[in-house]
């Protein structure tokens, strides 16, 4: 009999774990940031520090893309704890990877700087994370158009004072040179995918929209389908029906 009580405590100690990893926070919120929130946030901000990582040359561009992020103290404080030699070598000061083509990580920022110049501009001054930057290189190679795609958060919709990865996704363009950068994807719709058709010379995306005002993206909302010319020079964003 006891040891059948304690498997029954067992199976209730497994299940409370289980619905506390189930559980998500959601991407959107409807009520006004509170103020408490957001200084809370800020102080928490002070135990970063922005840096550069090395620059990123695309091959068939003629910029190089500065990655700029932050680095958190408070990981080296809390590894400092774990033994009496100092930690500074387990931070990692690499925040971003280039491979094909593709830039990714946790960026505040991007710096462009011409490949015979010294001088560096950003890429925006609006409060922003990018994860992801991809060159649409066999666009480049067939019309010339050198073309960045960005995915990244530009917007605080879950309203806890913070712009990061548990805001919504959106997505934006950009030259080869981080001039024209502009969002095309429509406020507080989450970007699901994208891909590039080639023989049409066109950018197909997915966003997916809280119809239901709920908070969460679930099967009662509404997946939008869009596609954009991006041999138009205004990168108009035009819906279409497949189902």
């Amino acid at each position: 009999m006891k040891n059948k009580s304690i498997y029954s405590l067992f199976v209730v100690f497994l299940m409370i774990i289980s619905c506390k990893q189930e559980k998500v926070t959601p991407k959107l919120s409807y009520e006004e940031t509170k103020q408490s929130t957001a200084k809370k946030t800020k102080s928490q901000d002070t135990t970063s520090v922005k840096i550069a990582d090395l620059p990123v040359f695309i091959e068939g561009t003629k910029y190089l893309i500065h990655p700029i992020g932050e680095v958190r103290v408070n990981d080296y404080v809390k590894n400092s704890y774990s033994s009496s030699s100092s930690k500074i070598n387990d931070i990692s000061y690499s925040i971003s990877n280039y491979d094909g083509f593709e830039l990714t990580g946790y960026f505040d920022d991007l710096k462009f700087q011409h490949i015979d110049s010294t001088t560096v501009r950003s890429l925006t001054n609006e409060k922003v994370q990018i994860q992801r930057v991809a060159y649409l290189n066999t666009i480049a190679e067939k019309t010339k158009k050198q073309i960045l795609v960005y995915t990244l958060m530009n917007n605080d919709t879950n309203k806890d004072g913070i712009i990061n990865q548990d805001d919504i996704k959106s997505l934006a363009l950009s030259f080869a040179d981080g001039t024209n950068f502009v969002k095309v994807s429509e406020d507080f719709n989450e970007v699901l995918d994208w891909n590039v058709v080639e023989v049409q010379n066109r950018l197909y995306f997915r966003c997916v929209e809280d119809i239901n005002k709920n908070g969460a993206f679930d099967k009662n909302d509404k997946v939008h389908y869009h596609f954009i010319n991006l041999l138009d020079s205004a990168w108009k964003v035009e819906e279409y029906m497949p189902i």
